[in-house]
């Protein structure tokens, strides 16, 4: 039996089209089997880090899900080829990148996935749109997530006007 879990799901483009592909992605992640869309953060941009290119456009969603992490992580490359997502090289500029930064209160250390996400309190674009999801947010191993803030200061980011979910209707399942 299946336990339903939060997941907090982060999303990035910054080749072709990027806002309309982040839009696109989380109509599709409101139709994964076995999850329930719950919120989407505003959509950020910011500037690469340890990467090139142009400015990447970010967000986060929570979703709600019976799935097992694997599966989830599995259906999220899935949607990330779909939109042509290429693994060349480290930290390569992305057509759409779908991380699963927290499932619940999981914790996994392995080869094709890490729980809690590894760098996200080393990363303003995934800090500040999943705060706003969860502004009292504490992990394993990192305790409140609001108290990484200040160590990421530094890193420009700006937030759009946009929710990820206003172009469209939030799906009731």
């Amino acid at each position: 039996m299946s336990l339903r879990r939060h997941a907090f799901i982060g999303l990035g483009a910054n080749l072709g089209d990027a806002l309309p592909t982040l839009r696109s992605a989380a109509k599709q992640l409101q139709d994964l089997p076995q999850c329930r869309w719950l919120a989407g953060s505003h959509l950020y941009r910011s500037a690469p880090i340890d990467s090139s290119g142009p400015d990447y456009w970010n967000a986060v969603a929570l979703l709600e899900s019976d799935l097992e992490p694997l599966a989830l992580l599995g259906q999220l490359q899935v949607i990330e080829q779909g939109f042509g997502r290429e693994r060349p090289y480290r930290n390569a500029p992305r057509t759409l990148d779908l991380d699963l930064l927290v499932f619940g209160d999981l914790e996994c250390h392995g080869p094709e996935l890490e729980l809690p996400h590894p760098r996200l309190h080393r990363r303003a674009f995934v800090l500040q749109p999943l705060l706003e999801l969860a502004p009292d947010l504490g992990l394993p191993g990192l305790g409140p997530l609001h108290a990484y803030l200040p160590s990421v200061a530094d890193q420009v980011i700006s937030r759009s006007g946009e929710r990820l979910e206003d172009r469209y209707c939030v799906s009731s399942k």
